[in-house]
């Protein structure tokens, strides 16, 4: 079974983990310059460094199709650019996931491939997916949806270590990000973490710096640019969140509920 997920930051990289470790076929398309914030636990990572390892699983950054059936033929997931969406009618899946977790549906259809599975708000199972699995931390997350909709967004980042969007770090300002700490590091509140163009971008709290924007790229004003764990163990920097893994068994579920069942 090939699947093909789209996007490749922290959420779709979870998901891609707990399937390859199920021995399926991955393929996941990217945009050329990701946005990832968690990069040291994303495979669009590769994108930037051409290969990057989460966990135990390297991924590399494929150049054309044929480099992307190699990786397949090695057993490895695959990871190629892909900005217009074609990578869906040129391998034709047999099931695709949307992990781009927009809080909206971009582009994707129902009958993109057999098995359609969205991540989180902005998709009705049923209408534009076959299945949709919850994204919002709580007491359904992970949860597959087989009639209606996930949670809508509420705009306000999940509770992590007591702290829900006082965690979360935003650029000062449009222009070129330019980081001055990297992800792992400690910082205390009021810490310049990056600037943009000279602006600083302060920390908000306490904790272990576990994402941050990469060096040079282009930000406008608002953008999501670092997250702060005031857990701080340096660990979970590094490993899959349990956020990902549980969306992970989710979309899992849903590729098993179609292969026992049939149609939902």
């Amino acid at each position: 079974m090939l699947i093909l997920i789209r996007g490749a930051g922290d959420l779709a990289t979870g998901v891609a983990l707990r399937l390859h470790r199920c021995g399926f076929s991955i393929i996941m398309t990217e945009l050329p310059a990701p946005t990832a914030v968690r990069r040291t636990v994303a495979f669009s990572e590769a994108m930037y460094t051409g290969c990057t390892t989460v966990e135990d699983v390297t991924v590399c950054r494929a150049e054309d199709d044929l480099a992307v059936r190699a990786a397949l033929q090695k057993g490895v997931p695959a990871l190629i650019a892909d900005p217009d969406g074609t990578a869906i009618c040129r391998f034709r899946p047999d099931v695709v996931v949307d992990a781009r977790i927009a809080k909206r549906n971009i582009d994707t259809r129902i009958d993109d491939a057999p098995l359609v599975i969205a991540l989180g708000p902005g998709f009705t199972a049923g209408v534009d997916c076959h299945a949709v699995v919850e994204t919002m931390r709580g007491h359904t997350l992970g949860r597959c949806i087989y009639e209606g909709s996930a949670l809508p967004n509420t705009g306000i980042p999940g509770n992590v270590g007591g702290f829900t969007k006082e965690r979360v770090l935003y650029t000062p300002a449009e222009g070129i990000f330019h980081p001055h700490r990297k992800i792992g590091d400690t910082v205390a509140a009021g810490d310049t973490v990056a600037d943009v163009d000279g602006v600083p971008l302060p920390a908000t709290i306490g904790g272990c710096l576990r994402g941050l924007l990469p060096e040079g790229i282009s930000v406008p004003k608002g953008m999501k640019a670092g997250d702060i764990d005031a857990r701080c163990d340096v660990s979970h920097c590094f490993t899959v969140s349990d956020k990902a893994l549980s969306i992970g068994g989710g979309v899992l579920e849903a590729i098993l509920h179609r292969r026992a069942f049939g149609n939902p």
